[in-house]
C-alpha cells in the first residue's frame, strides 16, 4: 500500500450520500502537517480538484460543482481525511483520489491550496482512488 489509501466509494442513486475516507500511513504524510485534496477524474475527461483542506490554517476549498453538497474534514488522531458527499448527482460519477502536499507553514500552504483551488503540482503523494457511481 502507498502513503494514502482511499475507501468508501460505491454505487448510489441520485440524491444519495457517500463518505469517502483517505487514510494516511504516517511519515511522510501526516495530515496535521499537510494540505490534502480530493481529486476526481471521469472517463475521457480531465481531473478536477473538488475539495481541499489545510487544517492547521483553517482553510478549505470547494469547487463550484460541489459547493454546498460536499464537505471535507480530517481527524488528526487517525491521520484520516474525509469527504462527505450529499445530494449526489449522476455527473459526480468518477474515480476519487486523495492527494497530499507538505504544508509546514503559511507560505507552503498558500502555494499548495490557493484561492482558485489546489495546485496539484505541489501534491507529491497520491492514493489509488475509489470509484463513485451515481445512477439517475
Amino acid at each position: 500500500q502507498g502513503p494514502l489509501v482511499e475507501s468508501g466509494g460505491g454505487s448510489v442513486q441520485a440524491g444519495g450520500s457517500l463518505r469517502l475516507s483517505c487514510k494516511a500511513s504516517g511519515d511522510p504524510v501526516i495530515v496535521s502537517r499537510a494540505c490534502v485534496a480530493w481529486v476526481r477524474r471521469t472517463q475521457g475527461k480531465e481531473q478536477e480538484a473538488v475539495a481541499g483542506i489545510h487544517s492547521a490554517g483553517g482553510t478549505t476549498y470547494y469547487s463550484d460543482s460541489v459547493k454546498g453538497r460536499f464537505s471535507i474534514s480530517q481527524d488528526d488522531a487517525t491521520n484520516t481525511v474525509y469527504l462527505q458527499m450529499n445530494d449526489l448527482e449522476p455527473q459526480d460519477t468518477a474515480t476519487y483520489t486523495c492527494a497530499a502536499a507538505p504544508c509546514l507553514g503559511p507560505p507552503q500552504a498558500r502555494a499548495a491550496l490557493t484561492e482558485s483551488g489546489p495546485n496539484l503540482r505541489n501534491f507529491y503523494y497520491w492514493g489509488q482512488g475509489t470509484q463513485v457511481t451515481v445512477s439517475s
